[in-house]
């Protein structure tokens, strides 16, 4: 990976890289319980080969959780539940562009790619947060 070209904050400056993935063949459940143990609202599922194939989101579970609840059943796979057009962005993005983004998605949260491999994950308080922290920086 190569530093950017100017000195505007980007998004690898912020992102999260610490990110809980799931697998395509996890039961839904236990995907469910990792989400909130975890305290997060969607994560990454990720192939044996390191591919981004979709996110499941707290909403997707949602679904999962209600036909477990009917069916008394562990409520089927994560690949049976995960959105699987993902909307990324990229880690040299600058904060004003990634912000617009946001502010143009029904998205909470990103993953982050560089060069078609998941490296992070950012939020929309993630990007907010630094762009407070600019403004008072500024004041």
């Amino acid at each position: 990976m190569t530093a950017p070209l100017n000195n505007t904050e980007r998004i690898f400056d912020i992102m999260k890289t610490d990110v809980l993935w799931l697998s395509p063949d996890m039961q839904v459940i236990k995907a469910m319980r990792l989400l909130l143990d975890h305290n997060y609202s969607c994560a990454p599922v990720i192939s044996a080969t390191g591919e981004l194939l979709g996110i499941l989101s707290r909403k997707d579970c949602l679904e999962a959780a209600i036909n477990a609840h009917y069916d008394k059943t562990s409520g089927g796979l994560v690949s049976a539940y995960m959105t699987k057009k993902v909307e990324i962005i990229h880690w040299d993005m600058d904060l004003i562009a990634a912000a617009n983004q946001f502010l143009n998605s029904r998205y909470r949260v990103f993953p982050v790619m560089d060069s078609g491999k998941l490296i992070g994950q950012i939020s929309r308080s993630d990007v907010m947060a630094a762009l407070v922290q600019h403004h008072d920086a500024r004041s």
